[in-house]
């Protein structure tokens, strides 16, 4: 899925000459916020100048939306790549408290036995709860193996 923002170089060029100081300011606002703020408050004023910013460029809040869903899109596709091409590495180890996690170079997924959901996280990135389809119980299945 590729991006037709309709926008050439010049017109990047014009805007930048156009909004520097706009642009400037909103960097060095988020310079601060990252130094001096330590918590997860942080990350949302830091989401919000960006918004604005991008806002103010000329994007619509679809066209954000759309970046959102194909960035997301991209990361799954990536660890469902990883999976396949890591199953033969995947370690499979039995938790305590009756749950199970499977590890390999970029993935991590912990599971139930018997459920039909695993929560993946992607190079450390939580990606959220996936239904167990055939390339996660092909990895699954590999891991139990390779224990």
């Amino acid at each position: 899925m590729a991006f037709d923002f309709n926008y050439d170089t010049d017109t990047w060029i014009q805007f930048l000459k156009d909004n520097w100081v706009i642009l400037l300011i909103g960097l060095v606002v988020l310079f601060i916020v990252v130094r001096i703020v330590k918590t997860v408050v942080k990350w949302l004023i830091v989401v919000v100048i960006l918004v604005g910013l991008v806002v103010y460029s000329g994007y619509s809040l679809e066209d954000l939306k759309s970046i959102g869903t194909t960035v997301t899109e991209n990361v799954k596709q990536e660890a469902i790549t990883a999976m396949a091409g890591e199953a033969e590495d995947a370690t499979y180890t039995s938790n305590s408290d009756g749950t199970f996690t499977i590890t390999t170079k970029n993935l991590r997924m912990d599971g139930k036995p018997g459920d039909n959901e695993v929560k993946i996280s992607f190079r450390g990135a939580p990606l959220g709860t996936w239904k167990i389809d055939e390339t996660i119980q092909t990895l699954i299945e590999a891991a139990k193996k390779n224990a």
